[in-house]
C-alpha cells in the first residue's frame, strides 16, 4: 500500500456527464436537421413543373434577376407556398454556401473556445443558427444573395458549435470513458440525417416547405435552452454534479492546460469536417467511385492513427512529438466519418438508423471491453502496458480495415429494397 487513496468510481449512466452527452446528441441531431433542411426544401422551393413558360435565371448567370425576380407569387394548391426562379448554378452556389462558413470557423473556434468557454461558444452557434433557420423562408422572399449570406452565416455558427463541443469532452470526459461519451454525442448526427430524410419531404407535402424550416429551427432553440441552463464548461463549477462523480472526472484528467487539452477534439472536428468535403469533393468531381472514396477515407482513419499508436513508445523521449502524435490519432481516425461509419446509408437506407444503432452499441461495448483491458494491461506493468495498449489497438484496426476492404460494398442491398405489390399483369404472368 502506498498511501494513495483508491479513486471511486463515478457512475455511469445515471450521470452527468452520460447526460452532457445525451444533450449534445440532440445538438448535433439539431444542427444537421437545420443543415440538411434546404437540401430537402428545396425540391418543392423551385418545382420546375409549375415554372414552364418562365425566364430561366441561368441565362445570365447564376446571380441573374436575384433582386428583380427573386421570387414569383405562384402558390402551391395545398400549402401556398412560394416558388422561385433559382437555376442550378444558383442552388449549387446556395448549398455549398454553409460548407464554406464551416471550414472558416473551424481554427479560429477552437482557439476561442479554450478562452472565452465551449459553452458559451456551442450555445451561441446554435442559437445563431437556429434563428438564421426559421429566418430562411422569409429571406427566400427578398433574394438568393440574402439565402447564400444566411447560409454562410449559419455555416460560421455551426462551426463554431460543432468545434466547441470537443473542448467541452477536455474537461468532462475521463480518458477510458472517452471514446463511448463522444460516440453517444456524434450518433446525433447521424440519426437527425435520417429523421430529416424520413419526415422533410412529409412536412413540405402536408404543411408547405418553410415549415421545415420552423420546425427544426424552433426545434434548436428548445435545444439552446436545455444546452444553457443544464450545461457548464468544469464539471467542478456545476452545482449538481455529485461528490463522487467530481472526485471521478478530476482524478482521471491530467492536470494541464485547457487549450492543450481541447487539441486533440479540434483535430477531430477538422477532421471529421474537412474529410466530409474532400469525399463529396471526390464523388461530385465523379474522380473515385463511391466504395472507392468510402475504402479509402477507412484506411486512412484506421491506418493513419495505427501508425501514431505504434510510433508513440518510440518517441517518448520528446515532448513535443508526443504531444503531436497524440493529438493526431483521435483527428486522424475521425476521417472514417466518411468511409465505412455511414456505409449504412449506401446499403441500406431504409434501414440506416436501425444499422447505426446497431453499431453504436458495438461501439459502446468496444469501449467497456478496452477500458477493461486497458487496466489490465497497465497493471502489470505500467511502461511496457500501455506499449502493449497501443500495439493492441493498431492490431485491431488493422483486422478492422483488412474485413472492411475485403467485404465492404457500396450498393444497395437486396433485403433492403422496398417491396413493390404485384401489377395484374405480373400476377396473370405467374399464373401461366
Amino acid at each position: 500500500m502506498d498511501g494513495k487513496p483508491a479513486t471511486r468510481r463515478g457512475p455511469d449512466f445515471c450521470s452527468l456527464r452520460y447526460g452532457l452527452a445525451l444533450i449534445m446528441h440532440f445538438s448535433n441531431f439539431t444542427m444537421i436537421t437545420q443543415r440538411v433542411s434546404l437540401s430537402i426544401a428545396i425540391i418543392a422551393m423551385v418545382n420546375s413543373t409549375q415554372q414552364h413558360g418562365l425566364s430561366n435565371a441561368s441565362t445570365e448567370g447564376p446571380f441573374a434577376g436575384a433582386f428583380n425576380n427573386s421570387s414569383i407569387s405562384i402558390k402551391e394548391s395545398d400549402t401556398k407556398a412560394t416558388v422561385y426562379q433559382w437555376s442550378p448554378e444558383t442552388q449549387g452556389i446556395i448549398f455549398s454556401s454553409i460548407n464554406y462558413g464551416i471550414i472558416l470557423t473551424l481554427i479560429p473556434s477552437g482557439y476561442l473556445a479554450g478562452i472565452f468557454g465551449a459553452k458559451q461558444m456551442l450555445g451561441a452557434g446554435l442559437l445563431i443558427s437556429s434563428l438564421l433557420t426559421l429566418f430562411t423562408p422569409l429571406a427566400a422572399d427578398f433574394g438568393v444573395i440574402l439565402v447564400i449570406v444566411v447560409r454562410t452565416v449559419q455555416g460560421m455558427a455551426q462551426g463554431m458549435a460543432w468545434t466547441g463541443q470537443f473542448t467541452i469532452w477536455a474537461k468532462w470526459a475521463p480518458p477510458l470513458e472517452r471514446s463511448k461519451l463522444t460516440t453517444i454525442a456524434g450518433s446525433g448526427s447521424a440519426f437527425g440525417s435520417f429523421i430529416i430524410l424520413c419526415v422533410g419531404g412529409l412536412i413540405s407535402q402536408v404543411l408547405g416547405w418553410p415549415f421545415i424550416f420552423y420546425i427544426f429551427g424552433s426545434t434548436g432553440c428548445i435545444c439552446c435552452l436545455l444546452w444553457f441552463t443544464v450545461i457548464y464548461d468544469d464539471p467542478m463549477q456545476h452545482p449538481c454534479i455529485s461528490d463522487r462523480e467530481k472526485e471521478h472526472i478530476m482524478s482521471s484528467l491530467p492536470q494541464q492546460s485547457g487549450v492543450l487539452s481541447s487539441l486533440p477534439f479540434i483535430a477531430a472536428a477538422s477532421c471529421t469536417i474537412l474529410g466530409g468535403q474532400l469525399a463529396d469533393f471526390l464523388l461530385s468531381r465523379n474522380l473515385l467511385r463511391l466504395i472507392t472514396v468510402r475504402k479509402l477515407f477507412s484506411s486512412l482513419g484506421l491506418l493513419l492513427p495505427s501508425v501514431c499508436a505504434v510510433a508513440l513508445p518510440f518517441v517518448a523521449s520528446s515532448y513535443v512529438i508526443t504531444i503531436i502524435l497524440l493529438i493526431l490519432i483521435p483527428g486522424t481516425s475521425n476521417l472514417c466519418d466518411s468511409g465505412f461509419i455511414i456505409n449504412t446509408l449506401d446499403i441500406a437506407p431504409r434501414y440506416a438508423s436501425f444499422l447505426m444503432g446497431i453499431s453504436r452499441g458495438f461501439g459502446l461495448i468496444a469501449g467497456i471491453v478496452s477500458s477493461t483491458a486497458t487496466g489490465f494491461l497497465i497493471s502489470q506493468d505500467f511502461e511496457s502496458g500501455w506499449r502493449n495498449v497501443f500495439f493492441l489497438s493498431a492490431a485491431v484496426n488493422m483486422f478492422g480495415l483488412v474485413f472492411y476492404l475485403t467485404l465492404g460494398q457500396t450498393e444497395i442491398q437486396d433485403w433492403a429494397k422496398e417491396r413493390t405489390s404485384p401489377t395484374s399483369e405480373d400476377i396473370k404472368l405467374f399464373q401461366t
